[in-house]
């Protein structure tokens, strides 16, 4: 198991009502169950979640399963939701 940061951005952050917290977890499945767990009083936050993308160290997870990206100690998780716009 590793201790780590995970961060929100945007409606993530606005979702979560911080703008970071503390993980303990050793995957980012595990990370992601338990900030979750830890919110049960924002439905919306979990929803969310499902629409996010995730950078864990600064590499971004893309298609892979959460189960298989190991957390390291003292690393950091990026969670970013969707953002309008684009080239048009």
């Amino acid at each position: 198991m590793a201790s780590g940061t995970i961060r929100y951005w945007a409606a993530a952050k606005a979702a979560a009502g911080t703008a970071e917290e503390p993980y303990d977890a050793g995957t980012l499945a595990d990370a992601l169950r338990h900030a979750r767990e830890a919110h049960p009083d924002r439905p919306e936050f979990a929803r969310v979640l499902l629409r996010c993308s995730f950078l864990v160290d600064g590499t971004p997870v893309g298609t892979r399963a959460h189960e298989s990206v190991a957390l390291s100690e003292g690393g950091t998780v990026e969670v970013l939701p969707p953002f309008a716009g684009g080239a048009r």
